[in-house]
């Protein structure tokens, strides 16, 4: 499939980052006339989902963003379905944005594979489940790649498409014009790796954080304030980690560790130690910083 074929985009998972990428397809697709389908085969999600697309929508037209005859043609343009299959059939491209668990994807793209188009592109937003691990289960592999978005997926521009060994050409080539056309800027990976680019080059300042911090070399504070004012990065590693859950990092450290058995892999004795005591970050009030005053106000 071609990008000029390509007009129904079918997201299945209606979370935070479901939500996002459908909007920021509906949103910035326009001139593609990209028709929008988030689904879920919870009501409770799809119904969560259209009331923040409403709420969000209503807000760009009060800060003067957008207009209300856009925000009426984007609505238009975004549907809500609790039928998954039954949206998959009508997909030119469908993004995957559920749980990160292997079987329950599995599961998915095995039953979807046999519904879609088939040369319908099948794309995993997963930034750690590489699209090798869903190949066997699905018909016509060729059209199968992860496409990643960064969280928040309306803000970052960035898009990650991971070719697998089962990846043709013209999917990745449409892939990134679909990407373009939606205002991302997608980059190519020519072969998968755990975490991809963006997040290895991250686990690696990462890594070197935790390690200083350690040694006692300097505090949290100056460490995020070196990141910032001195690498130009727009948040610290370690409010980035608070921002995104201290135990996302844990987990994502464990299994990388327990795949390479590579020393380095592992997540620091200090991420273990916040692991353990619940200190996870903004969602739990406390991380590296302590956010129960600003809770407060």
């Amino acid at each position: 499939m071609n990008i000029e074929q390509v007009k129904t985009i079918v997201v299945i998972g209606a979370g935070a980052m479901g939500q996002q990428i459908a909007m920021n397809t509906a949103l910035n697709g326009r001139a593609s006339s990209y028709r929008v389908i988030l689904c879920d085969s919870f009501p409770s999600a799809v119904e969560k989902a259209q009331k923040w697309a409403a709420d969000y929508l209503a807000g760009r037209v009060a800060k003067g963003r957008i207009t209300q005859p856009e925000a009426d043609r984007i609505s238009a343009s975004l549907s809500f379905s609790q039928d998954v299959d039954g949206a998959a059939v009508q997909a030119d491209i469908v993004i995957e944005a559920i749980i990160e668990n292997l079987e329950i994807k599995r599961e998915l793209f095995g039953r979807i594979s046999k519904l879609c188009k088939p040369d319908t592109i099948l794309g995993s937003n997963s930034s750690n489940l590489v699209s090798s691990k869903l190949a066997d289960v699905t018909v016509n592999p060729q059209r199968l790649l992860n496409i990643h978005y960064f969280n928040p997926a309306l803000v970052m521009q960035l898009v990650e498409l991971v070719r697998g060994p089962h990846t043709a050409p013209e999917t990745i080539e449409t892939a990134r014009a679909f990407a373009l056309s939606t205002g991302k800027a997608p980059i190519v990976i020519n072969k998968e790796i755990a975490g991809f680019v963006a997040n290895r080059i991250n686990a690696a300042v990462t890594h070197e954080a935790c390690s200083l911090l350690e040694k006692g070399v300097a505090s949290v504070e100056d460490i995020d304030t070196a990141c910032e004012k001195g690498l130009g990065y727009p948040m610290g590693p370690f409010r980035l980690m608070d921002l995104t859950g201290i135990d996302v990092n844990y987990y994502v450290r464990r299994d990388r560790y327990a795949e390479s058995g590579d020393e380095y892999d592992k997540p620091s004795p200090l991420v273990i130690e916040k692991f353990q005591k619940g200190e996870l970050g903004r969602k739990t009030g406390k991380g590296w910083y302590d956010y129960s005053a600003a809770d407060k106000k």
